[in-house]
């Protein structure tokens, strides 16, 4: 059986993993010509992290993993106004529970898989057309080939879901927020941020900064905004955080022309249906829950794993597997979009006071006995109810 997997993020190379597993024969392409940067923090845990241990990653998950002892609110002035204990997360989720970039995530996955399958770097899908011996893909370069599988990996502004799935003008549903992230080094922010997560915030936006490595930091930013991705995002973020106060000030001075700056609008992506014929959406093409529900990874993982399964279960029969596929994964991905959707107003308060409860409330979280209601909103009972 031979599949094409376009996008080589977490979730193409999750199902390039899977798929060459069980011995099918796997092409791999990506649009961009080398790796992406470290891009932002995730909290991964979840159905994903048990698709991670299964996958036999995470030693190396953990040995890159950050180590966050806490959040540390600041003002603009830099009064601390409240913190809250990053360790009380980890121990309701029994320890598992990973910080890492979501690039060191994906550099993981790469190095487990790239060895045993064909990788192309540079092209995308062009056309894609369903035959009765397949489906028949022309890459960006002018080649083709035949293939039992066609498998859109390719993201949130996928070229797979409008050529061959979905081609939904209205998948992609805007939550109204813009966010970017960028790494910087600079020695005396690195000590005064330390082992912490750094969060200061004003109503409507906010700037977390913390540690990548020893010598690294990352800064993530997140401001309320239902305009389209601006032409020039460096400017954007200058022009709109700019003013948040020394803290933040100075670490907008490493955001030189040139920097690896991630930069997008924070959305989600509804469709009726994931699979046309013998193509499949996986991961954010078919239903990212956005950057701030914090399971976009665990998602793409754990569809990769549900999908390689289905299709292990029904050899030769491409549509049914995906269908059950589809039945195996929807009820989760639903319950994760409504979360996302909640984190965002969470995470982004629109007013002083609403930044204040939130501070009370997470500060809870290092009192004796909160464990068992932390566990319940992590959600990391859902791990149960995955099929094995």
């Amino acid at each position: 059986m031979r599949a094409v997997v376009c996008g080589a993020g977490i979730a193409g190379l999750s199902v390039a993993w899977w798929l060459r597993g069980d011995g099918w024969d796997v092409t791999l392409v990506e649009q961009a010509p080398r790796p992406r940067g470290a891009g932002y923090m995730i909290d991964f845990f979840g159905p994903g992290f048990e698709v991670a241990e299964r996958m036999g990653l995470l030693p190396e998950l953990r040995r890159r993993a950050a180590t966050i002892t806490s959040v540390q609110y600041v003002d603009p002035a830099g009064r601390r106004r409240g913190r809250a204990d990053y360790t009380a997360f980890r121990d309701a989720a029994d320890g598992r529970l990973l910080s890492l970039p979501r690039g060191a995530l994906a550099e993981v996955l790469h190095e487990a898989v790239v060895e045993r399958i064909d990788l192309r770097r540079g092209l995308t899908v062009d056309s894609a057309t369903e035959q009765a011996d397949g489906v028949h893909v022309r890459l960006s370069d002018g080649t083709t080939t035949t293939a039992d599988l066609l498998v859109g990996a390719d993201g949130l502004h996928s070229r797979v879901r409008d050529l061959a799935v979905a081609p939904d003008r209205e998948a992609v549903q805007s939550l109204g927020y813009q966010t970017a992230a960028y790494l910087l080094r600079d020695d005396a922010l690195r000590r005064l941020v330390g082992r912490r997560l750094l969060l200061v915030a004003v109503p409507d936006r906010q700037v977390a900064l913390y540690p990548m490595d020893d010598e690294h930091l990352a800064a993530w930013l997140v401001h309320r905004d239902h305009g389209p991705v601006p032409p020039d995002p460096r400017a954007a973020v200058l022009s709109r955080y700019a003013g948040l106060g020394p803290v933040v000030d100075r670490a907008l001075t490493h955001l030189t022309p040139g920097t690896d700056l991630y930069y997008d609008d924070v959305a989600q992506t509804h469709l009726t249906r994931w699979t046309q014929g013998r193509a499949v959406l996986v991961g954010d093409a078919a239903y990212a829950p956005s950057l701030m529900a914090g399971q976009g990874a665990s998602l793409a993982m754990t569809g990769a794993w549900a999908l390689a399964g289905a299709l292990a279960r029904h050899p030769g029969d491409v549509p049914t597997a995906l269908r059950r596929y589809t039945e195996t994964m929807r009820p989760f991905v639903e319950d994760r979009q409504a979360s996302g959707r909640r984190t965002a107003r969470w995470l982004v308060p629109s007013t002083a006071w609403q930044i204040r409860l939130r501070q009370l409330v997470l500060a809870v979280t290092a009192l004796p006995g909160t464990t068992p209601v932390i566990r319940r909103a992590l959600g990391t009972q859902i791990d149960a109810a995955l099929p094995g």
